[in-house]
């Protein structure tokens, strides 16, 4: 084992750990790696294997064909069901939402289906951008039935729209979730503020209220998170 190189490389891995937490801001540029290698006196090798463990870490994130960054903040969650205010507060961060579109509409065949809609029959479509500390981390396309929760587009679609089902004695009680790793397309990519066809995660989340099983379906989801925002954890048992 190269045990200089390993003081090395965690030297300069804490150097740039003080320079994220002390100096640079959420967004602001990290030095180029020639830049780093001359002042810190190291190889080119032993600067990109520290910033590769800081990306790992959430503390950076890497942009192709732009460079290194501070990151906003990588957010853990473990799959569990729960609103993203909740999400994001428990995680230690500030949420915020952006309504896109909260309006009716003829939903996709998937969501139509879990819903029960006739073709061609209407759902409310409810689009947002979803945000931790002012950066934004998904984007949230729900749909839910009208003859359920007939005033929602009336409601403030800026909190928690799990609330806003509660409220309107119709809780979630429970939702089928599924995750895949997606790219981002043109219009999401622009409003996560990444680029077109940059690495996304992709929930579908099919959600149920009522006591009985299996339930009434009462929303179809789809969120669009950037994976290098948000991360998450599964506690996993023998079985």
């Amino acid at each position: 084992m190269d045990t200089a190189g390993e003081l090395k490389h965690v030297w300069v891995r804490r150097q740039l750990q003080d320079l994220v937490s002390s100096t640079l801001r959420p967004g602001d540029a990290l030095l180029g790696e020639r830049q780093l290698e001359e002042q810190f006196g190291v190889s080119r090798i032993t600067v990109r294997r520290a910033i590769s463990d800081l990306v790992q870490d959430g503390a950076l994130v890497r942009i192709k064909g732009k460079g290194t960054f501070v990151s906003h903040g990588l957010v853990r969650s473990t799959l569990h069901l729960a609103s993203f205010n909740e999400d994001m507060r428990a995680a230690g961060f500030e949420p915020s939402t952006r309504v896109i579109n909260a309006s009716s509409a003829v939903p996709p065949a998937a969501a139509a289906d879990h819903l029960g809609l006739a073709p061609g029959e209407t759902a409310f479509r409810v689009r947002r951008l979803r945000l931790a500390n002012g950066a934004p981390v998904s984007v949230d396309e729900s749909w839910l039935p009208p003859a359920l929760v007939p005033g929602l587009l009336s409601e403030d679609l800026t909190g928690s729209l799990y609330l806003a089902l509660g409220a309107a004695g119709h809780p979630v009680q429970h939702a089928e979730q599924t995750v895949e790793a997606a790219a981002a397309p043109e219009e999401t990519a622009a409003l996560l503020d990444i680029e077109p066809g940059a690495p996304v995660l992709l929930f579908r989340r099919r959600s149920f209220t009522g006591q009985e099983d299996p339930g009434t379906p009462i929303e179809y989801a789809v969120s669009t998170y950037r994976s290098d925002r948000y991360q998450v954890s599964m506690r996993l048992g023998a079985g």
